[in-house]
């Protein structure tokens, strides 16, 4: 059974495809709106869909809407038309699989390698999704649960059925999901436990790149932070995650003071070379390390960790010698 219907389609003689309009029906809801288009308009360019969506000539309900609006049952859904790559120019999906961590019939957990989107998007061609997507061609369902920045390692969740998503979602939203990571920042930190609760505002730079920062008029958000060990000019810490704002962590710890090593965003270049050249790390250090809920489906305690990435534990290892 389709997962939509075609309420109403408008015609158009000069254009193909034409002007489409779909009412959503319960069986996506809560699916992203991006992840929808690239499945209802296979063969179109990626840039274009977000073109698209930018524009605002993707609609949703007649009003302009961003590329992570979860689409709702009822809504009514305009596609524009959209052209096709040219036959040839679209570049292959290669098939990857990722270690995993866990899995079972509703959800399963990678360890995400750093410097991997977690999907395609501007400037990407293809993330884990898609990779994952090629490697299990018989899987009728996988999309992601919720994101990692690219340059972040560790857990993520990737969804195999609609059941485990819509569940999962509830509880990144309810707040019951315990997210641990571990980041080595620049600097002597001083307490051992902290809770940082700079409320957080996105922005734009004059190039077009997207940034976030603190600001009274930006959103709640709350980090708790534990130290794990001193290093003198580094230091190890344990981020939980209160709530799941962009760059949070990277944004909290660089307004202390002590930005993430590698974080080339929220810290200077002059920090970074300094990194590179006492410990030779070319990455970001911060790793989504351990995830804690009930289960969604049958209530079990799920309790995930994922092991640092070998180059990671090398730099905790010239630290310590």
């Amino acid at each position: 059974m389709p997962l939509f219907h075609m309420s109403k389609q408008l015609m158009n003689e000069k254009s193909f495809p034409q002007v489409r309009l779909l009412e959503i029906l319960p069986e996506i809801s809560g699916q992203r709106l991006d992840n929808f288009l690239f499945r209802e308009c296979k063969g179109v360019p990626k840039s274009h869909i977000y073109r698209a969506i930018r524009s605002g000539q993707v609609r949703v309900n007649r009003r302009r809407v961003k590329n992570d609006y979860r689409l709702q049952a009822g809504d009514l859904l305009r596609i524009p038309p959209m052209q096709q790559a040219e036959r040839g120019s679209a570049i292959p999906v290669p098939a990857a699989e990722f270690e995993v961590i866990y899995e079972d019939n509703y959800f399963l957990a990678l360890n995400k390698p750093a410097g991997v989107a977690v999907h395609g998007g501007s400037g990407v061609s293809f993330g884990v999704i898609e990779q994952l997507r090629a490697a299990r061609p018989n899987e009728p369902f996988l999309e992601l649960v919720h994101r990692l920045d690219r340059d972040t390692s560790g857990l993520l969740l990737v969804a195999r059925r609609r059941r485990g998503l819509l569940a999962l979602h509830e509880c990144f939203r309810a707040g019951t999901i315990d997210k641990f990571y571990l980041a080595l920042v620049f600097g002597d930190w001083v307490n051992e436990r902290q809770h940082l609760r700079a409320p957080l505002q996105r922005w734009t730079t004059q190039s077009g790149e997207r940034r976030v920062r603190v600001d009274t008029q930006g959103r709640a958000a709350h980090t708790v932070i534990n130290l794990q060990q001193r290093f003198g000019a580094y230091s190890l810490l344990q981020a939980e995650l209160r709530t799941g704002r962009t760059h949070q962590i990277r944004v909290h710890l660089a307004h202390q003071g002590h930005p993430i090593v590698g974080d080339d965003k929220y810290s200077s270049d002059a920090m970074q070379r300094q990194a590179r050249q006492e410990l030779g790390f070319k990455g970001m250090f911060l790793h989504a390390a351990a995830l804690r809920f009930e289960h969604p489906v049958d209530g079990r305690l799920i309790e995930l960790q994922a092991p640092l990435p070998a180059d990671c534990q090398a730099v905790l290892q010239r630290l310590g010698a």
